[in-house]
């Protein structure tokens, strides 16, 4: 019955019209949800050791940045024991961390664009897989309770026969780090505290997980000038092989694009990826992280189930593979301020070249935001306005997208030295320029 009225609790107050409250009360009202709780440990990633440990249960982590909206219906979902996980969240010691400030990065390294992840791990924190993965496509589209039960269901296998699997496991582990914790990072250090303040700036005392990816780039481009195309294109969603995958499903193909590596090494629709590089697959934020520690070009063996048979395949990943689409991830404003003076561009669509009788082929990126304060008010200051149509920048004149062109700029251009870009407004050219911060 405690369970139950717990149940309930939990559901009124996640359930609440959230968009409603400010974001201060969202943070508060979840810690005051889940103090209480009996089926959830709270912001202490020890106690849950302990209690996993004293159990012989695996761990479910949830990390969760609570006042962004993206993800909140799936989590909501899972915190208040949808029935379709309830019986094997019982199988696992629950723990829920809302707070970035002191995350142990040697421990749990993720998308950091994401607002909600998920860490299958044994007590002794050994990965065995991850689950939680967002895009630009609607949040159904990713993830979804069936798709994380299964990806339950294989933690717990692996945890019943943990001596047998855990070599195998080895690939799955976090990777060695700059710095243990993100208030380690210079453009952080001093701006937070350990803990979350509950009684007034409760949002702004939280650092948001994105601000973990900010601080990454901005010790490369203080540093060494320049940002690693593998930190701007941080965990590659599966697109960029030409794969949509089922999200109600571990990894199981429900797309091919034809003509990208995917189809070329043979894979079709409905194949289920059993492993990858060697690492059996759980979710597609596996193959994520597979490819998040993919070097510039590679071949990755996979082994597919078809029809009932098992199949191998290659994947042949070469220069440029891992650069997909950005512009929708959070930590890209940043991106803007320091590549673009602040501006957001899209490339306009071939419809939009003719009426503006522009080439198929050349660059046509419009503004669709310039920024207006600060740091991001270099284009402004330089005279462009939201609209304009860039057609040539820093010697590029061929088409591009909005993350490309981020990309090159951000890999050639050290801080201080100075682009140039034309635009049309009007039907004129204009050209300006300014440095690169």
């Amino acid at each position: 019955m405690h369970r139950i009225l717990l149940a309930i609790g939990l559901w009124i107050t996640v359930s609440a019209p959230l968009l409603a409250q400010d974001r201060d009360t969202k943070v508060r009202n979840d810690r005051k949800a889940f103090q209480a709780s009996t089926d959830w440990i709270y912001n202490d990633l020890a106690e849950g050791i302990r209690a996993a440990k004293a159990a012989d249960k695996p761990l479910f982590v949830v990390l969760r940045c609570i006042p962004c909206e993206a993800c909140q219906e799936f989590d909501d979902d899972v915190a208040r024991r949808d029935p379709i996980i309830r019986d094997l969240l019982d199988a696992y010691v629950c723990v829920r961390i809302v707070q970035a400030n002191t995350l142990d990065l040697t421990r749990f390294q993720d998308d950091f664009d994401q607002s909600f992840a998920v860490f299958l791990m044994n007590p002794d924190l050994t990965i065995y897989g991850r689950y939680g993965t967002r895009s630009e496509r609607p949040e159904f589209q990713d993830i979804s309770l069936q798709g994380l039960r299964k990806a339950m269901a294989e933690g717990l296998r692996m945890h019943k026969a943990y001596a047998a699997v855990k070599p195998a496991l080895a690939g799955k582990q976090p990777r060695p780090v700059q710095f243990q914790t993100p208030l380690e990072y210079p453009s952080l250090a001093g701006k937070y505290t350990t803990t979350i303040n509950y009684s007034e700036n409760t949002v702004r005392s939280c650092m948001h997980c994105h601000q973990i990816r900010d601080a990454e780039r901005e010790f490369y481009r203080h540093t060494s000038g320049t940002i690693p195309t593998e930190v701007i294109f941080p965990y590659p969603d599966p697109s960029v092989l030409g794969l949509t995958m089922d999200p109600k499903e571990m990894a199981t193909v429900a797309r091919v694009a034809p003509g990208s590596v995917a189809d070329r090494a043979g894979l079709q629709q409905g194949d289920t990826i059993v492993s990858l590089d060697g690492q059996t697959l759980l979710s597609t934020a596996d193959l994520q992280w597979i490819l998040q520690n993919t070097p510039a070009t590679a071949k990755l063996a996979a082994e597919v189930q078809r029809d009932g048979k098992a199949r191998s395949v290659t994947l042949d990943l070469g220069p440029d593979w891992r650069e997909g689409d950005i512009s929708w991830r959070t930590s890209t404003w940043n991106l803007r301020r320091m590549a673009l003076g602040g501006m957001r561009l899209e490339d306009m669509d071939d419809q939009q070249r003719r009426e503006a009788n522009l080439p198929a082929q050349g660059m046509a990126l419009r503004a669709r935001h310039v920024g207006q304060f600060g740091d991001h008010a270099l284009a402004k200051k330089a005279g462009l306005v939201q609209g304009d149509i860039l057609v040539a920048v820093d010697g590029h004149t061929e088409r591009m997208s909005e993350s490309q062109l981020i990309a090159d700029l951000l890999r050639r251009r050290k801080p201080g030295e100075v682009v140039s870009l034309t635009f049309l407004r009007g039907g004129e050219k204009t050209t300006v320029s300014f440095a690169q911060q």
